[in-house]
């Protein structure tokens, strides 16, 4: 296992969760522990165009670099990262002997820009690693051209890196052998792995049984920390090196690392497997596009596997958030004829004032004063994508396909449910969901389609109770199962634009405190 290096990354990638800020104490405790715990390489942060603040593991240079680093350290090595899109090469100095290597990523847009930039770090003396984001994007054919021209280059190394973690088993051992097979074998081979089906650490074992006579990099880092899900946690690899190769890490000073350090960022902010990730890598997509899908808040993990298996392929690694977007809106605009269902519900409506509940907490706190205004009104009650059998309610309203699924056990209560075309449940009565869309970006909130649902009806007023507004937990609900949005600030915006838009052609009376009704030039 000697062949065998481990790469630290915390301060790197890590630096995603809290955008490289983890003070300037704690950078320093933290390399001294993996210096003691005899890491093979520290990768101390990016080299980048930035302002320089010695808090954080962002540098122009490698002179501010060693602001952080220890005068001696006899095993461990240090290493540096550029994206070669985001530095200025003119500012990297002369290799002075600081920095042992730096690592170069490029996309499948940019290969030859990428080595270009790797060649002129090479001329200033410093070995260079040639990490090709998402390697897991390119063909065979494509992989053998890009080892080709590495190969010309003569670089220290060239890495595996699974950028969307969407690698398998049988991906990394077809990978691997592309590599072990046409790179040089003078060529140092690395791997990077990503969390987003957990299999990081089985994958790093299976590398590790299958790996030659050249020499190989493997990254981690400290309890997985990295741009979420995380990264293969370097505690674990530590000790399955110890236990096949001798005891030549100590994990113990890794372990007071996470304890002193990484667990208070944890508390603050989580990482590792989740829904959103695992979807994302499914595909082999950009991650943002699961977190853009998941943010509106309204759809299935069904409904999101669908509409990532449309991305195509040239739209995979740089996330477009215009192109999924309008792949979300043709999902949801499922055309049907609610001419019919239009007129059942205008005719059970009659004559009568139209009360909406939407769900928010103040049904609770204000419930006298809305069971006040039924009594004396007897509204046609509608509630908005929830129901609540502490209310009247003559049709339940849904344009959210998860919360109707959330609902649909109770169905028996319900009077009468009306449901977007997005809502795929048969014999139920549909409305089109282009039709009351309203031209929302980022809530599709229900209230708004359903106001507008009334004045395509020819209503003219409209009564709302529990449009409270949304908050930044989920105590903001009637129902504490209910789910918060994540851009809380950004909906609360728009649903006030659209209301003032609404407003010039229907009168809307509220009955229970809003954050929509108040001040909104000042909320805006």
């Amino acid at each position: 296992m000697k062949n065998i290096q481990l790469l630290d990354c915390t301060l790197r990638d890590g630096g995603y969760i809290n955008n490289w800020a983890f003070g300037e104490r704690t950078i320093k405790s933290m390399i001294n522990s993996l210096i003691r715990s005899n890491v093979d390489m520290v990768e101390v942060g990016f080299l980048r165009d930035c302002v320089y603040d010695i808090d954080k593991t962002l540098f122009n240079n490698v002179s501010e670099a060693k602001n952080i680093l220890p005068r001696h350290s006899v095993n461990t090595k240090f290493v540096l990262m550029s994206l070669h899109d985001k530095y200025s090469i003119d500012k990297l100095e002369e290799n002075d002997g600081t920095i042992y290597a730096i690592r170069v990523t490029f996309h499948d847009y940019d290969v030859d820009e990428g080595l270009d930039f790797i060649r002129k770090v090479m001329e200033k003396g410093y070995r260079c690693f040639c990490n090709p984001i998402n390697i897991m994007g390119y063909s065979d054919t494509q992989i053998l051209t890009i080892i080709e021209k590495v190969n010309e280059i003569k670089p220290f190394g060239f890495s595996i890196v699974d950028t969307f973690g969407s690698m398998k088993r049988k991906d990394l051992l077809r990978l691997y052998y592309l590599c072990e097979k046409n790179l040089n074998p003078n060529i140092t081979l690395g791997l990077h792995l990503h969390e987003n089906m957990s299999l990081a650490f089985s994958l790093a074992q299976t590398f590790i049984e299958n790996i030659s006579s050249r020499d190989f990099v493997i990254d981690a880092s400290l309890l997985g920390m990295g741009r979420v899900p995380g990264n293969l946690c370097m505690e674990l690899i530590m000790d399955y090196l110890n236990d096949i190769g001798g005891e030549r890490y100590n994990t113990s000073y890794a372990l007071d690392a996470i304890e002193d350090h990484i667990l208070k960022i944890r508390a603050k902010i989580a990482w590792g497997y989740s829904t959103e990730y695992y979807l994302s890598a499914k595909y082999n997509l950009h991650r943002n596009y699961a977190e853009y899908l998941l943010d509106k808040g309204k759809l299935t993990a069904k409904n999101i596997d669908h509409i990532l298996s449309q991305i195509d392929k040239s739209k995979k690694t740089a996330f477009d958030a215009n192109y999924v977007e309008k792949l979300y809106l043709n999902y949801q605009d499922r055309k049907v004829d609610d001419i019919q269902t239009i007129r059942n519900l205008k005719e059970k409506i009659g004559d009568k004032s139209v009360l909406i509940l939407a769900p928010g907490k103040s049904l609770n706190t204000e419930k006298k004063k809305v069971d006040q205004y039924i009594k004396e009104n007897a509204p046609y009650i509608f509630s908005a994508n929830f129901f609540s059998e502490s209310f009247p309610i003559d049709c339940a309203f849904f344009s959210n396909a998860k919360r109707f699924e959330d609902y649909a056990y109770i169905q028996d209560f319900i009077k009468n449910v009306v449901v977007t075309s997005n809502i795929t449940k048969k014999d139920i009565e549909k409305v089109n969901y282009h039709d009351v869309h309203y031209g929302q970006v980022t809530t599709s909130n229900c209230v708004l389609m359903l106001i507008n649902l009334l004045l395509r009806m020819g209503f003219h007023k409209v009564v709302l109770a529990g449009f409270d507004g949304y908050l930044e937990n989920d105590h903001a609900y009637i129902d504490t199962s209910l789910e918060s949005i994540r851009n809380v600030h950004s909906s609360n915006v728009e649903i006030i634009e659209s209301l003032k838009k609404l407003e010039q052609h229907i009168e809307m009376e509220v009955l229970t405190e809003s954050l929509y009704m108040q001040e909104r030039d000042s909320y805006a």
